[in-house]
Order: C-alpha cells, then sequence, then structure tokens
C-alpha cells in the first residue's frame, strides 16, 4: 500500500495549533477539500463538512476512508442561508472550498455558475456576520483570476483579468470576502492557487483537473492528446502542500486580510511533464493533436506563480518535489481506481 503524504502543521511561534479547534469545510468530500480534511484531523482539529455532492464533481465518500468516523458530515449546499447559519456557530476556522469548478460549464451555464461561485459566498458572509464574526475564514481561490499575465513570475500585484464566468464569479467572491473583512472585520485570508495535483481527485473527465486525469489515461494504457506544440511552461504545486498553506493561513494572524499565491514557483514545460507521467506510470502513449475549436481561447500560455510573498509573510514553501508528487499520485491512482474511475 502506498503510503500517500498528509499535510503536518509545524506551527509558528504564537500561531497556536489546530488540536481541539473546531473547523469547518465548505466542499470537504472534494478534491481538495477531502485531502485538507485528512490533514486537520491529523493535527486533532474537530472537523465537519458541508458538501451537496453536485453532479459530476468531486465528491467522494472514499476520500473519507480512513477518518469517517472522526468527521461530520452535511449533505447541504452553499446556497442555504438557513443551513449556514447553523453550521458556521462556534466554528474557529472556515475553509471555504466550495464551488463549481469548470470553466467550460461556467460559460454553457453562466447563471448557475454566478448563483454558486458569487452568491453563495455572499451568503456564506453574511451568515457569518450575523452568528460567528471571530471565526477565521480561508477563501480558496484560483491563479485563473490574473487571466493570461503580462510578465512572469505572476505575483499578487498583478492584472485581474479573468477570461471566462467561472474565473469571473470566484473574483467577485474573492472581493466579497476582502469587503467584509474591511467593513465589518471578518478576518479573512484569500489564497489563489496554482494547478494542483494529487490524490482523491475527481477522475471521470477532464474539466475540472487535466492533469489528474492525464494520469488516469497514462494507467490506462490510452493514447494522451496534447494539444499544439504542448511547449507552455506551468508551475504544478502538490495538494498536501497546499493544504499546508491553507491550515498556516487558518491559524497565523499576520495572514489577516492578505492574499497569497499558492504554487510551486517553478516552470515546467507541458509536454515534457505529460512524458514524465507515461514514464512513471510504465504505459500510456503521447500524441499532439491541433488545438480543437473553442478550447484555445481557454488557455493562457506560459504561467508561473511568485510565491515569495507567502513565505515572507507565513514561512510557507511547498516541499514537494514534482517527480515525488507525481509517483505517490500515480501509485494512489493505480491502488485506487475503482473509487475514481466509476
Amino acid at each position: 500500500m502506498i503510503a500517500v503524504q498528509t499535510a503536518e502543521i509545524v506551527a509558528k511561534e504564537g500561531t497556536g495549533s489546530y488540536a481541539g479547534r473546531r473547523v469547518l469545510l465548505l466542499g470537504g468530500l472534494g478534491f481538495i477539500g477531502s485531502n485538507l480534511a485528512r490533514a486537520l484531523v491529523a493535527n486533532g482539529a474537530e472537523v465537519s463538512i458541508l458538501d451537496n455532492f453536485l453532479p459530476d464533481h468531486g465528491a467522494n465518500w472514499f476520500n473519507l476512508s480512513g477518518i469517517r468516523e472522526q468527521v461530520q458530515v452535511h449533505l447541504g449546499d452553499l446556497r442555504s442561508g438557513e443551513a449556514l447559519a447553523q453550521l458556521v456557530q462556534d466554528q474557529a476556522v472556515i475553509f471555504n472550498i466550495a464551488a463549481q469548478t469548470s470553466h467550460s460549464d461556467s460559460m454553457l451555464d453562466p447563471l448557475l455558475d454566478l448563483d454558486i461561485n458569487a452568491r453563495g459566498n455572499l451568503l456564506l458572509l453574511e451568515a457569518c456576520r450575523h452568528h460567528n464574526p471571530s471565526a477565521r475564514i480561508v477563501f480558496v481561490g484560483t491563479r485563473a483570476f490574473y487571466g493570461t499575465p503580462a510578465a512572469l513570475p505572476v505575483n499578487e500585484e498583478a492584472a485581474l483579468q479573468p477570461q471566462d464566468v467561472y474565473a469571473a464569479n470566484r473574483l467577485a467572491a474573492e472581493q466579497y470576502h476582502l469587503i467584509y473583512h474591511r467593513h465589518y472585520g471578518l478576518p479573512v485570508t484569500s489564497l489563489r492557487l496554482g494547478n494542483l495535483y494529487g490524490p482523491r481527485a475527481q477522475m471521470r473527465h477532464p474539466r475540472y483537473n487535466v492533469l489528474n486525469f492525464f494520469i488516469r489515461q497514462a494507467l490506462e494504457g490510452r493514447q494522451i492528446q496534447v494539444y499544439g506544440s504542448g511547449s507552455q511552461r506551468r508551475d504544478y504545486v502538490y495538494v498536501a502542500d497546499a493544504c499546508k498553506a491553507l491550515m498556516q493561513a487558518g491559524l497565523d494572524p499576520a495572514a489577516l486580510g492578505r492574499v497569497y499565491n499558492i504554487g510551486s514557483g517553478q516552470a515546467h514545460g507541458f509536454l515534457t511533464l505529460v512524458e514524465q507521467i507515461v514514464e512513471l506510470a510504465g504505459s500510456g502513449s503521447i500524441q499532439q493533436v491541433d488545438w480543437p475549436a473553442g478550447a484555445k481561447a481557454y488557455d493562457v500560455g506560459d504561467f508561473v506563480m511568485d510565491i515569495s510573498r507567502i513565505g515572507r509573510e507565513l514561512g510557507w514553501v511547498p516541499d514537494t518535489e514534482l517527480n515525488a508528487g507525481l509517483s505517490q499520485t500515480i501509485e494512489f491512482y493505480r491502488e485506487h481506481a475503482t473509487h475514481y474511475w466509476t
């Protein structure tokens, strides 16, 4: 059985720990949320989860394998103000991970995306304002806020130019959080996550995470299609490293009102990455094809994050080298494929 890395937090002096703290995860049965739940349980937190099992998204009961009896799970929706009003009470930290995360789906049904990714976040903030204004809130944003960057690496002061409805609505949600911090004093932090990979992701289709889906294709011995030259450079961060950043942001007073990039800070060629996946999996092949009609519009070209701010202010740096992270991810899915392929 492969040992998959779990985030362990060594708290900075004066920031406390998660031991005995009540923590609420919105969207806690999906990719990021379940990995975070496991890390929080390992660090002694009392974890509650709200998830709505939105069709085709990443919620998966197997993600809680081994910790199911140690967390409370509520099946419900971010868009239910009544449910939120009850759940936020007495929570010390709230991780706001719930989202519709497909760029293409947001263009097909923009009003649904608006309802989940914008209105739902306002309902959460109102619930916190009225029922638990002291709860630390960590909002999970996305690199998609930046669109096509003018210069690399991309820092937090770069222009924000979302290129689809998903990114625009998620950016609005981030701004709601920061406004509620400035106007109402809610203790808020936003983390803009780069390209994540790792265990417990949705693997049925590639709409939410193409890198993990490529791992499935390689393990099944299938042909992986790379659009265009594959020369674009990206950075990739292992999910356990991202969870460490989230947990640090939920403890450290220096994070209040701040926005941080979460990535690896290292550029990797896309085609080279896919070749690495095929080599580590020991199966699969690669076919380079022309960009499909419409798909090019979602590509931002080269994108590498500047992660120096969070390193300087919170002391976070990613620990997992790409080859090691890919190896752990591949072995996890090789062992547990039946829980993720269907």
